[in-house]
């Protein structure tokens, strides 16, 4: 492997706005059993930020101000599950979060977390086919997923690699905006 220019070794954290701080933790904690590690109060009565481990030295973390603007679907986060709806949402909003999790436990915490109380879709095995989206495990399948909300929209998954990545799962061109004319009168 090539040498880097930078040694970045995973996620630090990912920093995510709540509306309630309270109900955040009770969920990230009893839910889904991250254990908070941090609490930092803001200078100013700027709000706190809060940290969860989520394994492998990686965090979820939390901030809250009591002045943030609402939440809005479809801008803010997604306004619904894959599968389900849309689940565009605009440039530079965090989209979904996806956490590590066993290629076998998919049944078992999907049943979990219904018993928990949280709407969840349906485990989605993903391929390069047309739709991208397989009915059944197969050998072209690189990821598992199921997806679900946390108590303020935030679109979470359960992922986990199915297969080993390749030079051959990188090609497509990224894709660039197509840039408007203005109508001529």
């Amino acid at each position: 492997m090539a040498e880097r220019e930078f040694e970045i070794g995973g996620i630090n954290h990912l920093a995510l706005v709540c509306s309630d701080m309270r109900r955040t933790v009770d969920f990230y904690t009893n839910v889904l059993g991250l254990p908070l590690i941090k609490t930092v109060e803001l200078p100013n009565g700027m709000g706190q930020h809060f940290f969860f481990d989520c394994g492998g030295g990686n965090a979820l973390a939390f901030f809250w101000f009591p002045g943030a603007p609402d939440k809005v679907p479809g801008v803010t986060h997604p306004g619904a599950l894959p599968g389900v709806g849309d689940i565009a949402s605009a440039v530079a909003s965090m989209n979904h979060v996806a956490l590590q999790i066993p290629v076998d436990k998919f049944d078992e915490y999907r049943e979990r977390l219904q018993a928990k109380g949280v709407e969840v879709g349906h485990v989605v095995f993903h391929d390069d086919s047309p739709s991208t989206i397989a009915r059944r495990m197969h050998d072209g399948v690189y990821v598992g997923s199921l997806y679900f909300f946390d108590p303020d929209g935030i679109l979470l998954e359960f992922a986990a690699w199915t297969r080993k990545l390749t030079p051959d799962d990188v090609r497509h061109e990224p894709a660039a905006p197509v840039v408007k004319t203005a109508a001529k009168a």
